[in-house]
């Protein structure tokens, strides 16, 4: 497994380093105390660089910030009752100022922006010096290879974000004091030009789970096709990941998620966390400089509702803790045909079993004590039961507005029942990044923006044929005829709720405002077209001289 309890950390005033370097591992090279050319020139040093490169990917992936920004102001989640990304759910006062949300301590657009150009700035620095690394000629091929997918990687997330924002390929050891304004398209030619170098360069696989192979390198590639529109480049690498490799789709839906099968057939490319939660300790300063560096998953917390406030169930590590962050829209939990798929009841929890030793009158130990519904119950259905119960008039309104934020059907995927204490915030859960379904609905997708509908039914229909109940396969299958743009971004949602892949398809597919329009009632009277971009922050702003050139996104304020 990928060994990122090794850190290079380096501090970031707009693209510039300083060095701070630490280690996590006691048992590992410890390179603490050294200069930036002992780094760079010795073996073990620049292994600890390039571990740390693959690190800033935790920022996004498996944390809170990174759902807020993948999945919150679409048509599929709304704000929770425990929401602390309030602007970015709702575009509401998203301006270049958004810093920290009502003192929450959520470190968000600033944040976000600040550590992938750290993460940039750092690639940059392996990527120009691998060859005084002392590593030999092959390892040093490998390694150089590793660090132009991170840094195609870490560019996409800022163009997509951004725009055309600042852009290099030099590091940089000084305050900069001025930003470039590069174009989206000269963003993706830096980012394919990578990935070519990443294709022809990774290894097919590897046993150090959570690197970047060739695979991983081409599905990503599909992936930024597709969104530059070259829809044949898509389906054909989207095409050898499905065929000239061992992934599989796996054939329960459900097993995706399962602590225990997380290295699985299905998984493309995983954010790994490690299962020593000690070395996920978001709370060590030396560790983890500015609060949770990278911290351990905590996705499980913020799609649960606040079940635990209700009389007969009590917080348990079965149910998870609950934060409350995000909801899902009322549109979403419609999408699903419940009668032949098994993809909502593997997706959303809607009963609570009592799990209290002296539970309410009338529930016994292991009865249901809460049940939260998105089908609308028969009148009278709860007048004689002894449990709670919500159906979806409870929970929204006729508009699909909350009635109330506190309970709701749970996401479930990032549960972890593994944890050792109900308290505990962090889990030793990956974070899943690219997985097969993912390559199959790009096909789909790519085949649909050429004008072939026909062509996309084979890739959706296996989708959805493994999402199918026993017997009921033929039921799951889709023709010609029933394929739109509304419907494929409607497998999208089924496919993968909650799995940070949200805003990036309805933005290239331009649906992000008029889907979110159309089914997210707290963000509909605020999103604009301008929205398809994130504001830059003020204070990066601030900081350069050339605030004629370097200037703030349309429709935000601030120079």
């Amino acid at each position: 497994m990928l060994d990122t309890a090794k850190i290079v950390a380096f501090s970031l005033v707009f693209a510039c380093s300083a060095l701070l370097i630490t280690s996590c591992d006691l048992t590992e090279y410890n390179p603490s105390g050294l200069t930036d050319e002992s780094v760079y020139t010795q073996p073990e040093g620049f292994e600890s660089l390039v571990n740390a490169s693959y690190s800033y990917a935790r920022w996004w992936y498996g944390k809170e910030e990174g759902y807020a920004f993948a999945n919150q102001g679409t048509d599929t989640w709304l704000s929770g009752g425990g929401d602390e990304n309030v602007p970015l759910s709702t575009y509401e006062d998203l301006t270049s100022e958004v810093d920290i949300i009502n003192g929450g301590g959520v470190d968000d657009i600033t944040g976000m922006w600040k550590h992938l150009y750290t993460a940039v700035n750092l690639v940059n620095s392996g990527i120009n010096r691998v060859e005084e690394s002392g590593l030999s000629e092959q390892m040093q091929t490998r390694r150089e290879a590793e660090l132009h997918f991170l840094r195609a990687f870490f560019y996409w997330h800022i163009v997509d974000q951004w725009g055309g924002v600042h852009l290099t390929t030099d590091p940089t050891d000084d305050v900069e004091t001025t930003a470039n304004r590069t174009s989206v398209d000269q963003f993706y030619q830096q980012i394919f030009s990578d990935l070519e170098f990443a294709i022809d360069n990774l290894p097919t696989s590897t046993d150090d789970y959570g690197r970047a192979t060739k695979p991983v390198a081409e599905a990503f590639a599909a992936r930024m096709h597709v969104a530059r529109g070259n829809n044949q480049e898509a389906i054909n690498l989207a095409d050898r990941v499905i065929t000239q490799y061992d992934f599989e789709l796996l054939d329960d839906y459900d097993r995706l998620w399962d602590m225990d099968n997380l290295q699985n057939s299905e998984v493309i490319w995983a954010v790994n966390y490690t299962r020593d939660l000690t070395l996920n300790d978001q709370q060590d300063d030396v560790r983890y400089p500015e609060g949770h560096f990278r911290g351990g998953f905590n996705g499980h917390l913020h799609f649960l509702p606040t079940y635990d406030d209700f009389s007969g169930v009590d917080r348990s590590i079965e149910y998870g803790r609950p934060f409350n962050r995000y909801m899902p829209s009322r549109f979403l939990l419609d999408l699903y045909d419940r009668e032949h798929s098994t993809r909502y009841d593997d997706t959303f929890r809607e009963v609570w079993y009592s799990n209290q030793e002296n539970p309410p009158q009338g529930i016994a130990t292991g009865d249901t004590a809460l049940y939260a519904t998105s089908r609308d119950l028969p009148d009278g259905f709860a007048d004689d039961k002894p449990y709670l119960v919500f159906d979806r008039d409870d929970i929204y309104n006729p508009d699909g507005s909350p009635v109330r934020r506190d309970i709701y059907p749970a996401l479930t995927k990032f549960v972890d029942p593994t944890r050792p204490s109900i308290q505990l915030q962090i889990s030793s859960r990956d974070a899943f990044v690219i997985r097969l379904a993912e390559m199959y609905l790009i096909q789909a997708e790519a085949y649909l923006n050429m004008g072939s509908p026909g062509q996309a039914v084979g890739p959706i229909n296996e989708i959805r044929r493994r999402a199918a109940r026993p017997g009921h396969e033929s039921d799951m299958e889709v023709t010609a005829g029933d394929i739109d743009r509304e419907f494929l971004l409607d497998e999208w949602a089924r496919e993968f709720a909650g799995e940070q892949l949200r805003w990036t398809v309805l933005k290239r597919n331009d649906a992000l405002v008029s889907r979110t329009q159309a089914h997210n009632p707290g963000a509909a009277p605020h999103i604009q077209d301008f929205h398809r971009l994130r504001p830059i922050p003020q204070s990066q702003l601030d900081a350069v001289e050339n605030d004629n050139e370097f200037t703030q996104n349309p429709g935000y304020s601030g120079r």
